[in-house]
């Protein structure tokens, strides 16, 4: 895979890649957006928590496909306020901070999810080579 970063516009201002090119020979694993959810049925409060629990549960996902973070070409990621942002970015840079060619990212404001305590929810997409 290859990051598309082209000269001619700005820098991305945040830990992500502007596109990234898959080639042949990769198969896309999808995950549904993941929720602040523990497994027993709680969500914490904070935003960074929640995100916490998001990325968590998108290792999981990732890892019964076959892939790891490495392979993550696309985050999408929605909040339920501006304020949210600070909290998920710390998240997402914390679960990027090993991987060596950053997803594609995009953030969003949404007015709200399925229960008003979740703040934030976030899906990913994922290359992973078919001879792995």
């Amino acid at each position: 895979m290859r990051a598309l970063e082209p000269d001619d516009i700005a820098a991305p201002f945040a830990r992500y890649s502007h596109g990234l090119l898959v080639p042949p020979g990769y198969r896309l694993i999808f995950t549904s957006g993941q929720l602040g959810l523990t497994a027993d049925g709680s969500v914490p409060e904070a935003v960074g928590d929640q995100a916490d629990i998001c990325f968590s549960n998108i290792d999981a996902i990732l890892h019964a496909g076959g892939a790891d973070r490495q392979d993550v070409v696309r985050i999408n990621a929605f909040v339920t306020n501006r304020e949210y942002m600070a909290g998920y970015m710390v998240s997402r840079d914390k679960w990027l901070v090993d991987v060596t060619r950053l997803p594609a990212s995009t953030l969003m404001i949404v007015s709200g999810f399925t229960r008003p305590e979740f703040k934030v929810e976030i899906e990913v997409i994922a290359a992973v080579p078919e001879d792995r």
